[in-house]
């Protein structure tokens, strides 16, 4: 079965920088899209940032300019570069996997950023 295996979270202080790690795992299909995901208690998930391939990236406008989605050509492993960390990046990450149509989801991994 599917697995995405997130690490790499943690606790920073503000203008911190973290490294996230994905890695899909139990599929003969590369996905044909990776993203990052962000939540925190009482509000709706957050797209941070999704990954196609090495010409083809996307950020949302709060992460644009301090986050930088990288991966390989098979997109089944995925890295997540943050910089310049603000307390209001503190959240769980989850990465996302699109396989054959269907998402997929890891369990979510911690990022504190502190003041």
């Amino acid at each position: 079965q599917v697995q995405l295996v997130e690490s790499g979270g943690g606790l920073v202080q503000a203008g911190g920088s973290l490294r996230l790690s994905c890695i899909v795992s139990g599929t003969i299909y590369n996905p044909t899209a990776m993203a990052w995901y962000r939540q925190t208690p009482g509000k709706q998930r957050e797209f941070v940032a999704g990954y196609i391939n090495r010409a083809n990236q996307k950020y949302s406008e709060s992460v644009k300019g301090r986050f930088t989605i990288s991966g390989d050509n098979t997109a089944r492993k995925v890295y997540l570069q943050m910089d310049g960390l603000k307390p209001e990046d503190t959240a769980v990450y989850l990465c996302n996997a699109k396989i054959r149509a269907t998402d997929f989801w890891g369990q979510g991994i911690q990022v504190t950023v502190s003041s």
